[in-house]
């Protein structure tokens, strides 16, 4: 286990190894609970971009400090935008980062507590999976303040059905950690004082698979989805004869049969 995070730290970002090959990034805005400015949208991109090719590194977990997950954007510097080419770089500076968090050849998985709103429940939704604490709630509120969360909109709507997915988004309501699981935007709720642990046993559980295995899985499951029917199932067939041929497919066959641990090789 990893010594604890120190969150004095002026860096937005913290990293942390708290099992051989998962890696736990913590947003750490704690005071203005942790939203996305461009400065730790940034520090995140940047961990994530080491992490790609990183071998060492079979799972991610993103945690946050303070009293809540991610507030979605920093609404202060939102306002002092001088204009509509600031205004367009902030929200493709989010984008680009979603879309990193979804291309990484590895699972990535959300720590939620306290609140994950606006792009803060867009990072949730973006992550592959996400275990919340039971008092945890998710929220799409821009509507509230004249503002539409229609980049947030875009990971909610490939998570959740279109029915909640617009109930959220026209009522900014609030939901709490159960109906997020019911919905299908999380994955688990479980106790405040667990989740730490829970999401960690979670992370470790997916890290003991094959690392190669993990990434054509991830990139083959968000591929199909965008594809019509009979597309899918023979961009499947392929993706499943190239896994066949892969030295961690043979090894894993072999040790299923000869009921021992298999020695996975990355390859």
């Amino acid at each position: 286990m990893s010594a604890a995070l120190d969150l004095t730290t002026d860096s937005l970002v913290l990293r942390e190894a708290p099992a051989p090959g998962v890696v736990r990034l913590t947003l750490n805005r704690p005071k203005a609970y942790n939203s996305l400015s461009s400065d730790l949208m940034r520090q995140l991109q940047d961990e994530l971009d080491m992490i790609r090719d990183d071998a060492s590194v079979h799972v991610v977990i993103i945690a946050a400090s303070g009293p809540g997950f991610c507030a979605g954007h920093d609404l202060k510097e939102v306002r002092a935008l001088p204009d509509r080419k600031a205004m367009e770089k902030l929200f493709k500076q989010c984008s680009t980062l979603m879309q990193a968090i979804v291309a990484l050849p590895k699972p990535v998985i959300a720590q939620v507590h306290g609140i994950a709103t606006a792009a803060g429940c867009q990072l949730v939704a973006s992550c592959d999976l996400a275990v919340a604490a039971d008092t945890a709630r998710f929220g799409t509120p821009g509507v509230n303040i004249g503002l539409f969360c229609s980049t947030p909109m875009v990971a909610l709507s490939r998570n959740v059905g279109r029915k909640q997915a617009m109930e959220m988004l026209l009522t900014g309501d609030m939901v709490p950690a159960q109906r997020a699981v019911e919905i299908g935007l999380i994955n688990r709720a479980v106790a405040e004082a667990e989740l730490a642990a829970a999401t960690l046993a979670l992370a470790q559980q997916v890290a003991s698979k094959s690392p190669l295995t993990l990434k054509i899985g991830k990139e083959a499951f968000y591929r199909q989805l965008e594809l019509p029917l009979a597309q899918a199932y023979d961009y499947a067939s392929q993706v499943m004869t190239e896994n066949l041929l892969a030295r961690d497919a043979a090894e894993g066959i072999d040790a299923f049969i000869q009921k021992r641990t298999p020695c996975w090789e990355g390859r």
